[in-house]
């Protein structure tokens, strides 16, 4: 064993010239060429069949006994330990429901369907509309898309997960391929796949040891890294087979690859192994699966429609915002977008107003000795920016809350102040990866609807209440729905069992009262304590994690946080207070992302960055026209006039293209008048023929609009 790690330790991770192959120039589209199949194929399979007999062996011997299988609605089936499957039990309920069957759990642990039961047990039947049911369908896929890429490069496997929407395989690709992976790969690549789901290759469970695991995939530098990484000496864990694919893998798996039905290659890109510029280059292969062509069609159509909502296509047509390679992940805000910004950071401020926050400036760059306080340092270093000044480290802030910490604890404090609510938009920095960019969603500069409440114990209750309640009116502004999830203690925390505990009964506490229902998520909790996340869901019925609320025992310890405690006729003592972490919006620049895809670039009036055009019919009205505008300008909306050149009717098309609440036509008559024939975007009655109005009543009619944050503009 020491022999074999210690040849396997000397495997090179950043091996750059395997990445030449990876970066064909762009537009090549050369025919694959002719690959054979590698020999590893045949020496994993050796290892296997070899171990896979001996494990049998073993099942085979395991004493047989009545076992009894008990499911969720409390009633029971006998069965065989060492025998039973949870297929059996499902095909003793019903064809249909084994036909649909994905995934078992038990006794709260994931199991494959066809792995016998081994005593009694709790048992859950899974199918592809749980959550888990769909991650481990994904899952199973990406082993078929693993086992196509290998037929196909000839190339060594890497990662291959399920995410959110589909999964993935991380690939080396040999140099003898010639060329990155490009959209001429994916036919070949499904026509592999459906090969495989047509042979319905059983997934098959074997358990090796270490020693074994290295020996099976010594062939691939990437798959001994994880095992030297993951499997700690004298252990063992899992791989699983399907026809020749042989992968590292704690399953489990779904019962063959005759379950997938539907089967697409979507995407590549390309990567790098762990996440790690310094590695290897790899390519990045995506797909999505699903057990019924109507799911998949709908998919499909489902990727047009958000390809048409996209924020940065939007961005860009409508002058909202966009980027440059000399500050990457840096949102430059055009005049238009940035009144949507605003916009949103004046709601904000609205509600601070009324709810008590005090909104606080702090400084955008901190010593690293603060981070180090905080603990960030060493959670969260890898994701700052840091620099030397004067011999010392500094960092640009990724959060706020270490700077409002030092801001309460500038001065003594008493019970009688709290509670203190700092509010703070200032510009916050995180070093994300560059292949991790995404539009608006995932940038490195950025601001947040930040606060941080310092509160007793006795107050926590009614600030989540109040926290709960201010996301709540906002979400429902946005017309958005939401759902809750407590996440516990991390595996990573700092502080005491006890006060986490503590923490987290009282967030229980909070949300029952709040009433909306939530689920438990454990284990997802922030490092320094426990969180409430709050997913939203947009016209698409996509969904978004934006706003958080977190109660914080740790960092008023560690920054020696106190009030004086006391009555009115005596003073005495000391009391660390509790902090709640909350934002709404998140991410100001995520949530213009997903309100851009949401309204798909139709703003509602209080929002839009072009609330009202106004168009004249001939010049003779031209200087009404721009009266007209100073007039609605004067009353606070953003109105612009249209004297081109252009024809009455492409004037107005032109104005319903960039998304214009509003458009009035002035001419001879509203001249005279003094009025405005209107025509509103969303009042499709309205659009061959406007109404005629007053400009004041206009006005007035606007402000009942914006002031009630409607999401309509139609005029009443």
């Amino acid at each position: 064993m020491a022999e074999l790690a210690e040849q396997t330790a000397k495997l090179a991770l950043n091996d750059k010239a395997p990445a030449k192959a990876g970066k064909a120039k762009k537009g090549s589209g050369a025919p694959a060429p002719q690959i054979e199949r590698p020999e590893f194929i045949e020496h994993r399979n050796r290892i296997f069949e070899e171990l896979y007999q001996i494990q049998q062996d073993k099942v085979a011997k395991m004493p047989r006994e009545p076992i009894v299988v008990t499911l969720p609605d409390g009633s029971t089936r006998e069965g065989m330990s060492w025998e039973t499957t949870p297929m059996d039990i499902a095909n003793g309920i019903s064809k249909s429901l084994a036909k649909r069957l994905v995934i078992a759990k038990v006794n709260g642990v994931l199991w494959d369907t066809l792995r016998p039961l081994e005593g009694n047990t709790n048992l859950e039947l899974l199918d592809f509309e749980t959550e888990e049911g769909k991650t481990v369908y994904w899952h199973s896929s990406a082993h078929v898309l693993g086992e196509a890429c290998e037929l196909h490069f000839g190339c060594h496997l890497c990662n291959g997960p399920p995410v959110e929407n589909g999964f993935y395989y991380d690939i080396s690709v040999p140099e003898e391929f010639g060329r990155a992976v490009s959209q001429t790969d994916y036919a070949p690549l499904e026509q592999l796949a459906t090969k495989a789901i047509k042979e319905k290759q059983p997934f098959q469970r074997l358990e090796l040891t270490k020693e074994d695991l290295l020996r099976m995939f010594g062939y691939n530098k990437y798959k001994v890294h994880l095992i030297n990484d993951k499997v700690p000496d004298g252990t063992s864990t899992t791989v699983y087979r399907c026809g020749p694919l042989i992968d590292l893998c704690r399953g489990p798996h779904v019962p063959n690859t005759g379950n997938i039905t539907a089967f697409a290659v979507m995407k590549n890109s390309a990567s790098y192994f762990l996440g790690n510029p310094e590695n290897d280059s790899l390519q990045r292969i995506y797909g999505i699966s699903f057990p019924d062509k109507k799911m998949m069609a709908a998919h499909r159509l489902f990727l047009e429609e958000a390809a048409k909502r996209d924020h940065r296509k939007i961005g860009r047509e409508q002058e909202l915002f966009f980027f440059h390679e000399m500050s990457p992940g840096s949102a430059f805000f055009l005049p238009h977008g940035t009144r949507i910004y605003n916009t949103l950071m004046s709601f904000i401020r609205e509600q601070y107003w009324q709810r008590g926050f005090e909104e606080v400036v702090s400084p955008n760059m901190f010593n690293v000795n603060l981070w180090k306080q905080s603990g960030h340092w060493d959670n969260y270093k890898d994701d700052m920016f840091d620099l030397e000044v004067e011999k010392e480290k500094f960092a640009l802030k990724p959060m706020n809350c270490p700077g409002h910490c030092l801001m309460f604890g500038m001065r003594d404090r008493s019970y009688r102040e709290l509670p203190i609510r700092f509010a703070d938009f200032g510009v916050l920095h995180r070093n994300e990866a560059s292949g991790a960019l995404t539009g608006l969603t995932r940038v490195r500069r950025f601001q947040q609807d930040d606060a941080h409440i310092f509160c007793m114990q006795s107050q926590v209750k009614d600030e989540m209440r109040g926290a709960l309640d201010f996301m709540s009116m906002v979400y429902g502004t946005f017309g958005f729905t939401f759902a809750l999830k407590l996440s516990t203690r991390p595996e990573k925390f700092l502080g005491e069992i006890a006060v986490w505990d503590q923490a987290e009964q009282q967030l229980r506490e909070s949300l029952d009262e709040f009433g909306a229902g939530w689920e438990l998520n454990p284990g997802d909790g922030a490092f320094y304590g426990p969180k409430v996340d709050i997913t939203i869901r947009d016209a698409l019925g996509r969904e978004f994690q934006c706003a958080t609320i977190q109660l914080d025992f740790q960092l008023p310890e560690r920054f020696h946080l106190q009030f004086r405690t006391g009555t009115a006729d005596e003073m005495s003592g000391f009391q660390r207070p509790v902090i709640i972490h909350r934002a709404v919006l998140g991410s100001v620049e995520r949530m213009i992302a997903i309100l851009t895809e949401n309204f798909a670039g139709k703003w509602p009036l209080w929002l839009s960055p072009r609330q009202v055009m106004v168009v004249p019919v001939t010049g003779v009205v031209y200087e009404y026209a721009e009266k007209v505008k100073q007039q609605l300008h004067e009353a606070g909306y953003f109105v612009d006039v249209d004297v081109s050149a252009d024809t009455l009717n492409k004037k107005i098309r032109n104005a319903e293209i960039a998304q214009y609440n509003f458009i009035c036509v002035v001419g001879a008559q509203e001249m005279e008048e003094g009025s405005v024939n209107v025509r509103c975007r969303d009042d499709v009655g309205t659009k061959a023929k406007g109404q005629t109005v007053p400009v004041t009543a206009f006005v007035q009619q606007m402000d009942v609009l914006k002031n009630a944050k409607s999401l309509e503009s139609k005029l009443a």
